[in-house]
Order: C-alpha cells, then structure tokens, then sequence
C-alpha cells in the first residue's frame, strides 16, 4: 500500500514530507484545519442527502481561501498566499 501511495505521489508531482517521531506539530497544520471544517461545517448542519454535503463543502472551502485571513500568513488569505507564491516562482 505505501508504495502505491508513494507512486500516487509522484504522479501528481507531489513531494512526499514524512513526519518524525515525536514531532506531532508536523501534522499540527493540516489537523487544525479539518478541526475548523468540522467546527464551521459538519457539526452545525445536518445533511439528508451527501450531495448537500459536497455542495456545502465546495461552498465552504471557496468561502475559506477566498475571504479568510491567516494571522501566520500575514494576515492574507490562501488564495493570495497562493499568488505572491507564484509570482516570487516567476521571478526567480
């Protein structure tokens, strides 16, 4: 299964980033904000059908990137993070 996943990876032109051992703030990131999806989203709502569910997250993760600010981020959203990166990746 790991080295499915691990093909997987590369054919998406994703770089893998293993955790270390004992550093449970590796995934701290990635954790929080299923923690907020859930906070925000599931737990509020109820859904009958799981297409209202899938519609509700689209709507939601557009919501996020579009109109959050990150206070680790400067204060900008993820789109914008997402931007000034591909302009600074232009530049060099």
């Amino acid at each position: 299964m790991r080295d499915d996943f691990q093909a997987e990876l590369r054919f998406l032109g994703i770089t893998s980033s293993p955790a270390f051992v004992r550093a449970p703030e590796d995934h701290g990131v990635a954790e929080r904000f299923i923690r907020t999806l859930k906070e925000q989203l599931v737990w509020v709502r109820t859904f009958q059908r799981v297409e209202e569910l899938r519609h509700a997250l689209f709507d939601w993760l557009h919501l996020y990137n579009e109109q959050w600010l990150i206070e680790r981020q400067g204060f900008r959203s993820p789109i914008q993070v997402r931007r000034d990166l591909l302009v600074t990746l232009e530049v060099a």
